[in-house]
């Protein structure tokens, strides 16, 4: 899967949008303003995603392309590399997880906004 299918995935999420924050090799993922997936350009194609600690751990020690993602929490944070190593299913239920973890912990002003988008 290419770095479009990905991106179509996420903003297909109530209250997603999409920018540059960082610049223009990383495109960050918000839900209602709040992070919950970076996507690098740069090669190899990589994806970092919110996570809950214990899954985290577990997934890096089932895939050798997930790992602590750069620059953010290392312990909430993981970032796959998208090399076919993965299943694409997998890595999709991540992405779920970690929009689900962002969206739950968003203040009950803004979890009314996204109920009713």
């Amino acid at each position: 899967m290419d770095i479009e299918f990905y991106r179509e995935y996420a903003l297909k999420k109530k209250g997603t949008t999409d920018g540059f924050p960082f610049g223009e090799s990383v495109l960050v993922f918000k839900v209602m303003g709040k992070m919950f997936m970076l996507m690098n350009f740069e090669t190899p194609f990589q994806i970092s995603l919110k996570c809950e600690p214990e899954l985290a751990v577990e997934l890096r020690e089932r895939y050798q392309s997930v790992e602590p993602a750069y620059h953010m929490n290392k312990t909430h944070w993981n970032m796959v590399t998208v090399d076919g190593s993965v299943p694409v299913k997998e890595i999709l239920g991540m992405i779920d997880h970690s929009y689900d973890l962002v969206s739950k912990s968003l203040t009950k002003k803004l979890k009314l906004e996204l109920d009713n988008l």
